[in-house]
C-alpha cells in the first residue's frame, strides 16, 4: 500500500480513476440504452432500458464532467508557477493538443468509416473528413473535454499575463466556504444554466467544435473554482462535517430525480430548456447534485481513499490514456458484437467488464512508446 506523499494528492488521483471509468460506462450506456448521442447505438431500447439508461446518463451528466474540470483546473496554477508561461504553453499544447488532433482528424473519421462499412454503406472519401458530413471540425467524440480544457487553460494563460505574480505555493490555511455560501452559489449556478437554456436547450450542440453550451455555465464555474481552490487550499481545508452534509445533499438529489420527473408530468421537453418551471427546477436540481457530489466525493476519497496499491497506481498512470482511446475501444467492441442478441442492460454490463480494463491496458501499451509517453 502506497501512502499519500507530501505534495501528492492520491485521493485526487483516485477520483480521476473513478471518473474515467464512469465516462466509459456512460458512453457504453448511450450505445445500449439509446439515451444521448454517440457514433453508434444498438437501437434495441425497451421501457426499462430507456428509463434506467436515462437515469444513469442524466445523474452522471449532472456532475462528473464538472468535477473533472474542477480537478484539472486545480493543478493548472501550480504548473504555471513552476514552468513559467512559455514551457506551460508548450506542455499544454503537447498534452492536450496532440491527442485532440489525432482523435479528431484520424481516429474519429476511421471509426465513421468502419461503422458505415459494417452497415453496408460506402461513401466518397470526402464524406469522412472532419467538419463535413459526420464529425466536428475538431473535438469529436469524448475529446470535446480535452478541447474545452485546452481552451480554458489558454484563457487562463492569457489572463495571467495581465495579473500580478502569484506565490509559488498555495495558501496553507484558508477557511472553506460556509454551507450558506455554497448553497447560494448552487442557486446562482442553477439560474445561470436555466438562462442559457432559454436559447440553447439541452441536446443543443455547436457542431463545428462539438461543444454543448447548455452545460457550460457549470463547466466554466467549476474550472474557475478549481483555480481558486488551489490558491486557498480548499481540498485540504474542507471540513469533514461540510463534506458529509454535501455528500448527503448529492445523494438526496439523485433520489429526487425520478419524483421530479413525475411531478413535471413525465414529459422530457419542458425540462430541457425554455421558459418552463420544469427547466428551472431541473437546472437547480442539477447544480445542487453537482456541488453535493463534488464536495462529498472529495471528502469521501480524502477520508477513505488517500492511498494507492499497485492496481490503483497502474490505473492512475493510465487514466488519461484510457480516456483518450476508450471511444475507439467501446465502438469497435459494440460493432463487433452488434449481432449478439442479449438484453441491452445485460449486454452493457458484460461489455463493460471487457471495455474498462481493455482501455486501461491498451493505454499502458501506448505508454511504452517513448514519443507517446510524453503526450499521455
Amino acid at each position: 500500500m502506497q501512502p499519500a506523499q507530501p505534495g501528492r494528492l492520491l485521493f485526487v488521483d483516485n477520483i480521476r480513476i473513478m471518473l474515467t471509468i464512469q465516462v466509459i460506462l456512460f458512453h457504453l450506456m448511450i450505445i445500449y440504452s439509446g439515451t444521448g448521442g454517440w457514433i453508434y447505438k444498438e437501437g434495441r431500447e425497451d421501457f426499462v432500458t430507456g428509463l434506467l439508461g436515462a437515469y444513469f446518463v442524466t445523474v452522471s451528466q449532472a456532475y462528473f464532467m464538472g468535477l473533472f474540470l474542477f480537478i484539472s483546473a486545480y493543478f493548472v496554477p501550480g504548473s504555471y508557477d513552476r514552468k513559467g508561461p512559455g514551457r506551460f504553453f508548450r506542455d499544454r499544447l503537447v498534452r492536450l493538443g496532440i491527442p485532440l488532433l489525432v482523435y479528431s482528424w484520424i481516429l474519429s473519421p476511421l471509426l465513421v468509416l468502419v461503422k458505415l462499412l459494417t452497415e453496408g454503406v460506402s461513401l466518397p472519401w470526402w464524406n469522412y473528413l472532419p467538419g463535413l458530413k459526420y464529425e466536428a471540425v475538431i473535438g469529436s467524440g469524448p475529446l470535446w473535454f480535452v478541447e474545452t480544457l485546452l481552451i480554458f487553460t489558454l484563457v487562463y494563460l492569457v489572463v495571467r499575463q495581465f495579473t500580478r505574480p502569484r506565490p509559488a505555493a498555495p495558501t496553507k490555511e484558508t477557511r472553506f466556504p460556509s454551507n450558506g455560501m455554497i448553497a447560494l452559489f448552487a442557486v446562482l449556478l442553477g439560474v445561470a444554466s436555466f438562462l442559457v437554456r432559454l436559447w440553447h436547450p439541452i441536446f443543443w450542440n455547436f457542431k463545428p467544435l462539438n461543444l454543448q453550451f447548455p452545460f457550460f455555465a457549470q463547466y466554466i464555474a467549476l474550472f474557475i473554482i478549481g483555480l481558486v481552490a488551489y490558491r486557498r487550499n480548499w481540498l485540504q481545508s474542507l471540513p469533514e462535517r461540510t463534506g458529509r452534509l454535501w455528500l448527503g445533499i448529492g445523494i438526496l438529489m439523485i433520489l429526487l430525480f425520478l419524483p421530479m420527473v413525475v411531478a413535471g408530468g413525465m414529459e422530457i421537453e419542458p425540462f430541457l430548456g425554455g421558459l418552463h418551471w420544469q427547466a428551472l427546477t431541473y437546472a437547480l436540481w442539477e447544480s445542487f447534485e453537482c456541488l453535493g457530489l463534488c464536495i462529498g466525493l472529495i471528502y469521501l476519497f480524502r477520508r477513505y481513499a488517500n492511498h494507492q496499491g499497485w492496481l490503483a497506481h497502474f490505473l492512475s498512470r493510465n487514466a488519461y490514456g484510457a480516456y483518450i482511446i476508450h471511444g475507439v475501444v467501446i465502438t469497435l467492441i459494440a460493432l463487433g458484437l452488434r449481432n449478439l442478441a442479449l438484453y441491452p442492460l445485460l449486454k452493457w454490463f458484460l461489455v463493460s467488464l471487457v471495455a474498462v480494463p481493455l482501455s486501461f491496458w491498451l493505454s499502458s501499451l501506448l505508454l511504452k512508446i517513448p514519443c507517446v509517453a510524453r503526450v499521455l
